[in-house]
């Protein structure tokens, strides 16, 4: 028996020797040291020995295996520290090496332009004020001296969320314009009050260069006594001559909105022939910027503000349109791309 273990160990260091990796090693290990090797049946068949031979071949026998064992652990550490080794030299990066920064993203033009409008504004004194993009009824259209069948409703046409009920506080809608903030800032704090209202609103028109069923719009408030139309003027000039970085001119021409009385629709001078006429203005001098006026009545006593002590104006501009007027984009559909060559020159 002695002698066929002495073979056998001689065949095992053979074995050893062609290992070359980390799997060959666990199945050396499992061959030659496992539960089912040669080895594992030479210790059961100690128990069939004299005593005598018993002494001899057990001590035989646990050498061959401590050799073995040994030989295995010291072969794992090597193999592993080469693995390791080889993958550090793959993985290295060199710290000392110039490498070019990471390229930085831009903030969209229209964010640009609105912090720029809110910044305007907060100068003078307004408040910046935020509400919900999904809106009852109520404070979307019938605060807003727009009643149901109000033919101005159809100058918006909605997309409704629920409106199945003939309470307006139950239905809901995706707001049409920002005048909604208004309402709710109204109902809660009365006045006066003087805020600006940016968000995206939404309507369903059909997507063309100039149009979109989602766009942002900034609209504006202010509540206190003895207010005009002179107040609306001046806060619209400084708040586009800072934006245009020259002096602007703008004019009142009349129009129609539910919720202003007397309502305006208001120009300012064209950028870029200054008053003289030009393609981009039609020849006019001007150009079409934003609807405004004095707040109606009823939509001061539906907001529990007394008509007879407080009076307003109100004026509501598209800050998409006004971004492009700024960069001179000639297609709405620009902003809600993907191109990052647009967004780069901003």
């Amino acid at each position: 028996m002695k002698k066929n273990l002495a073979i056998y160990h001689i065949s095992a260091i053979k074995n050893f020797e062609k290992i070359s990796n980390l799997d060959d090693l666990k199945n050396f290990e499992q061959n030659f040291l496992g539960k089912k090797s040669e080895l594992a049946v030479f210790f059961k068949e100690l128990k069939n020995l004299t005593n005598e031979e018993k002494k001899e071949i057990g001590p035989f026998l646990q050498n061959i295996k401590k050799d073995l064992s040994a030989k295995i652990q010291q072969k794992r550490q090597n193999l592993e520290l080469s693995e390791l080794n080889k993958k550090l030299e793959k993985d290295w990066i060199d710290v000392t090496q110039n490498i070019s920064p990471e390229e930085i993203g831009h903030i969209h033009p229209i964010s640009q332009v609105q912090r720029e409008v809110e910044k305007n504004f907060f100068s003078m004194g307004f408040e910046i004020a935020d509400g919900p993009e999904i809106e009852t009824e109520f404070n979307n259209f019938d605060a807003l001296n727009i009643p149901t069948n109000h033919p101005a409703r159809d100058m918006q046409d909605t997309f409704w969320i629920h409106s199945k009920s003939n309470d307006p506080q139950k239905n809901f809608v995706l707001r049409t314009q920002t005048s909604d903030v208004q309402i709710r800032k109204m109902l809660k704090e009365g006045a006066p009050i003087k805020l600006i209202a940016p968000g995206r609103v939404f309507r369903n028109e059909d997507i063309d260069a100039s149009h979109g069923a989602v766009f942002f719009q900034i609209e504006g408030l202010l509540i206190d006594k003895n207010i005009s139309m002179a107040h609306l003027k001046g806060t619209l000039e400084t708040m586009l001559s800072e934006i245009f970085e020259k002096k602007i001119t703008i004019r009142f021409r009349p129009g129609y909105f539910p919720f202003v009385e007397p309502g305006l629709e208001v120009d300012f001078s064209c950028t870029l022939c200054t008053g003289k006429g030009c393609k981009t203005c039609k020849n006019t001098g001007w150009i079409e910027f934003c609807g405004a006026g004095m707040v109606h009545p009823n939509v001061l006593k539906t907001c529990n503000i007394d008509p007879e002590v407080y009076s307003g104006f109100a004026f509501g501009f598209g800050l998409s349109r006004l971004t492009m007027m700024k960069y001179g984009i000639n297609d709405h559909r620009l902003f809600f791309g993907m191109k990052k060559e647009f967004l780069e020159q901003f």
